[in-house]
């Protein structure tokens, strides 16, 4: 074909963290590269994220004192998905994941640290670490990005302090339980913003970048440094096949459909279908919205479908990275409930007024507990203690903002009442039935053991439990009213569905061969990680290690190409 209005080697469609890797390791290798992203602001869910990667075996393990090896961390992930990954993908994303890292502190501007004390999700499993895997990016300086700042996606205000003010993850779980020096704390992050004249003139936002916005901005400066294109507003309509390999794709730019040849690879990094209405009423569990999930706007499976549309096999539709989330009027994604959960003196109602899971459980097993009890949605209700020491979603801890001080916007967020019946009829849920269950409750908090349903058992509760609350920093009792209920949804952080791939990130047809020319990472892919959530990261640090791996492929199978055309008799 010779009418393409534009010519580039590799096409990568999204600009999270997996695509901006993708397209910055290209670039690389020789390879002339096109980024498109198809809303007006780059970082995709990445940006929202907390950008924190699951590297096991990570090189900053040894020097904070302590271990890993290839081989605990494949046991784990066997352990963890329950062995359905069997595909040779786990290991290569064991072999490659340190090698990515390594590559991007040498090469880009991108710098993490290890979480000694962050552990996997499931610690207890053959293994499973008490820390060290999950990786955070460091700060960075949004002045080094200049006006590019303004056209990156915003930090969700959940991660912000006073929905303004950024933190790193470590300062925000001091802050979640006013731990030691968390006065001090709260003024260095306050003077840190305000310190920022500059800033303060240009918009509200903090340009001290800390989490999705830290990984997205270092990603994005250096894909300046090397004057890599990024097209913003640019939605992918379809890819174009010829010949027996995808040759480029149909894009959607400033109001004009173009043809876009990429001569050796598209690699779709576009996110997962959370967004789309029809394709979750087509594949996911019910009853579910697409208002539920705490991701952007903009996935709506578009490169899943393109995949599916050239006879692309795909996995795992019906399955999410799970997270609860709640709505906040007037925000444009619902905010998940992270880790309020585990704090002490809350608990999780279905409408019979009855737990029915651990709340300190990692936040994707949550979901999948309330679809398996019929318990969508479900509520999280807390005594005034509760509310007076901790936040709650939109809800900032009472002892900063009492109840009178809550935002109008925030009046028909929560649910409050004297009595545990008088909150039940307002909820909608069984009276007796939650009277019944505070009154279980009580006693096995009092005693820091939840016989029913384990909470604070796990290293993983207990990471964002009270260490001030004893002997179970995940346990109190409901005592005191007036009491509270949010409401919880069945919702997401990205569904972890999408086109089946191989060890190279090589999209694989129906027929089990891979279809030359296209490339899949991240949500648009099938997850390696199966129906599980291992750890923190497990999102973003596949996508990125895939991502370098397509990159890597696709320069090579270039050079074969252009060894076997220099060979060619003349």
């Amino acid at each position: 074909m010779s009418d393409w209005d534009e010519v580039c080697d590799v096409l990568v469609v999204g600009s999270g963290a997996g695509g901006m890797t993708a397209a910055l390791c290209a670039h690389d290798l020789g390879l002339k590269v096109l980024l498109i992203e198809k809303s007006e602001l780059y970082g995709g869910t990445s940006a929202v994220s907390g950008g924190g990667i699951w590297i096991p075996d990570n090189h900053r393990i040894a020097g904070l004192g302590g271990s890993d090896s290839p081989e605990e961390a494949i046991a784990y992930l066997r352990a963890a998905t329950f062995g359905e990954i069997d595909d040779g993908r786990i290991e290569t994303y064991v072999a490659e994941g340190r090698a990515m890292v390594e590559y991007l502190e040498r090469h880009s501007r991108v710098r993490f640290e290890a979480q000694a004390a962050y552990p996997d999700y499931y610690p207890e499993l053959p293994g499973g670490k008490p820390g060290y895997r999950s990786m955070d990016p460091l700060p960075f300086d949004a002045a080094e990005l200049g006006d590019e700042f303004l056209r990156m996606r915003p930090p969700s205000p959940g991660t912000l302090m006073m929905g303004r003010m950024a933190m790193t993850m470590k300062e925000a779980r001091v802050l979640l339980c006013r731990g030691p020096g968390w006065i001090g704390l709260t003024c260095k992050v306050l003077w840190r913003y305000w310190r920022d004249l500059a800033g303060r003139r240009l918009s509200r936002r903090d340009r001290y970048l800390t989490l999705g916005n830290a990984l997205i901005g270092a990603l994005r400066c250096s894909l300046l440094d090397r004057q890599a294109p990024l097209w913003l507003n640019c939605a992918l309509q379809e890819l174009i096949e010829a010949d027996g390999r995808v040759q480029g794709a149909r894009l959607r730019y400033a109001g004009q459909s173009l043809r876009v040849q990429a001569r050796h690879g598209v690699v779709i990094a576009a996110g997962g279908f959370e967004r789309s209405q029809q394709m979750r009423e087509q594949y996911l569990p019910q009853p579910t919205q697409a208002s539920w999930s705490a991701t952007p706007p903009h996935n709506s499976g578009d490169g899943i479908r393109a995949g599916q549309a050239l006879g692309a096999q795909t996995a795992l539709m019906s399955h999410s990275w799970w997270a609860p989330t709640s709505h906040v009027a007037g925000e444009e994604k619902q905010r998940a409930m992270f880790v309020e959960r585990n704090l002490p003196g809350c608990i999780l109602v279905n409408a019979a007024g009855q737990r029915f899971v651990n709340e300190g459980a990692p936040y994707s097993d949550i979901v999948y507990a309330m679809y398996e009890q019929a318990s969508v949605p479900c509520w999280m209700v807390f005594d005034a203690e509760f509310r007076r020491k901790y936040p709650c979603g939109a809800l900032l801890p009472g002892y900063a903002q009492p109840d009178w001080q809550v935002p109008a916007q925030l009046r028909d967020y929560f649910h409050k009442a004297d009595s545990l019946a008088a909150l039940a009829e307002r909820i909608g849920v069984d009276a007796q039935g939650l009277e019944a269950t505070v009154e279980r409750f009580n006693p096995m908090a009092e005693q820091g053991v939840d016989v029913d349903f384990g909470k604070g058992d796990s290293l993983f509760d207990r990471y964002y439990g009270d260490p001030g609350v004893s002997p179970n920093p995940c346990l109190a009792p409901l005592r005191r009213g007036p009491f509270y209920a949010v409401r919880l949804d069945a919702g997401d952080i990205g569904t972890k569905g999408g086109l089946l791939t191989d060890v190279h990130a090589r999209v694989l047809h129906d027929s089990g061969v891979p279809i030359p020319g296209l490339y899949a990472i991240g949500n648009s892919a099938a997850s390696l990680m199966g129906r599980t959530y291992p750890g923190a990261g497990s999102t973003i640090g596949p996508a990125m290690t895939f991502g370098y791996i397509a990159a890597r492929h696709i320069a090579a199978q270039a050079a074969a190409v252009a060894r076997a055309s220099a060979e060619l008799p003349a």
